[in-house]
């Protein structure tokens, strides 16, 4: 990992970039097979490296300094997260691994001192799991607020009740944040007003997880199909005011589509480096990979993509930041990204041919990943017209599309 200073960044995201890379190259990497292993050294590995990560003061970038986090901000997170995608472990062993982190930053937002107190603290300090609780298998995930999941307020309590799928974590979760329908079509309040989260601890009766949903084929994993009956929770539970559960949703979504697409640039910087080592030792057909015409194209393609994908990514960061209007430039990286993050990492699977489907190399992780994120948050059909009615109501207005901005 070749990790240079920045001259536009400052001196402290540069600093934060470079502690990072350090730690990734030199003490992940090196030891992912033994980590993957779960051996008995697979657990001092990951402390040891989880202590000078703190000791780096590079712990939780998403939280601010009273919460034990490095409170960075926005921008540094994004450009750190290009370094920890290097590898798949770095962001556990980081602090900051999903969907506990969104959680924290919804909980933070929107959770009463009491809330805080009760589940972002033992959250935080891992003495609790938490899952995330929206898509559902029979209405459209494009669309949140199609959500049929109720909860119907009876005294003091929110009945819930509804079928989820996909809930992620959902098996070692001690508590659930829950997107349900608490407005009825016709009540007051437009549409995305009618959504409220709410906190279901996962030993409540009535919360039946029904199956671990194999993703790829792979059983036993964390995405999991619940079913709500009757699901009874003190009104306290509420997240934020009642009917905002679609804002803390976007929130949540907004800045996690610029996180997950570095974490994609990340990963096909790591594929773009392994591909170059192959093309230049792998001897065929009379010379190295690298002196044939082909592969020399595999190489300038993906750089291209490499280097377009994170720059528009970087500047969707950047309107972010400047609390612009960023819906457009999110739309167009979600869609971006993934498919070139597609192609790079299918370029460097053809070079390694039958090692790089294997477990050999992280490759074949990359290429399912690129190809779920289609689908994540959003699938590409929704962000294509969104992205199309932006454009044209500026031109309906008598305006033109401003590129530079």
């Amino acid at each position: 990992m070749q990790i240079s200073p920045i001259p536009t960044l400052s001196d402290d995201i540069n600093d934060i970039r470079t502690r990072t890379a350090n730690i990734v190259a030199e003490k992940i990497i090196p030891n992912e097979r033994e980590i993957y292993s779960k051996s008995e050294n697979s657990a001092s590995v990951r402390k040891e490296i989880r202590e000078q990560v703190k000791k780096e003061k590079l712990w939780a970038p998403h939280l601010p300094e009273e919460y034990g986090g490095m409170g960075i901000g926005f921008m540094a997170h994004a450009y750190m997260n290009e370094i920890l995608a290097w590898s798949p472990l770095s962001n556990r062993l980081f602090g900051v691994i999903a969907p506990n982190s969104g959680n924290q930053k919804v909980l933070l937002k929107y959770g009463s001192k009491e809330q805080k107190k009760k589940w972002l603290e033992p959250l935080i300090s891992g003495e609790m799991e938490s899952a995330f609780s929206m898509t559902e298998p029979d209405n459209a995930g494009s669309d949140p607020r199609s959500i049929q999941t109720t909860a119907k307020k009876e005294g003091d309590e929110w009945v819930i009740n509804g079928h989820k799928v996909m809930t992620s974590n959902g098996i070692k979760a001690d508590f659930a944040i829950v997107m349900c329908r608490t407005e009825e079509e016709g009540e007051d309040g437009e549409v995305n007003s009618r959504m409220t989260q709410i906190i279901v601890p996962t030993d409540t009766p009535g919360f039946n997880v029904i199956r671990s949903v194999p993703i790829w084929g792979h059983t036993g994993g964390d995405h999991v199909e619940i079913k709500y009956e009757n699901v009874r929770v003190p009104v306290e539970n509420q997240l934020g005011a009642r009917g905002t559960g679609h804002a803390a949703a976007q929130d949540r979504l907004g800045a996690g589509r610029v996180f997950h697409c570095m974490n994609s640039i990340g990963q096909m910087w790591r594929a773009f480096d392994l591909m170059l080592q192959r093309t230049i030792t792998r001897e065929v057909h009379g010379g190295k990979l690298e002196t044939k015409q082909m592969i020399q194209g595999f190489i300038a393609d993906s750089y291209i993509d490499i280097q377009t994908a994170r720059l528009m990514t970087i500047h969707c960061a950047e309107v972010m930041d400047s609390e612009n209007d960023p819906r457009v430039d999110i739309s167009a990286i979600k869609i971006y990204v993934p498919e070139a993050m597609h192609r790079v990492v299918d370029r460097a699977i053809q070079v390694y041919g039958w090692k790089g489907v294997s477990a050999d190399l992280p490759l074949f992780g990359m290429y399912q990943g690129a190809r779920t994120l289609r689908l994540a948050d959003g699938p590409d059909e929704v962000h294509r017209i969104l992205i199309a009615k932006q454009v044209l109501k500026k031109y309906h207005q008598g305006l033109s599309w401003d590129f530079g901005i």
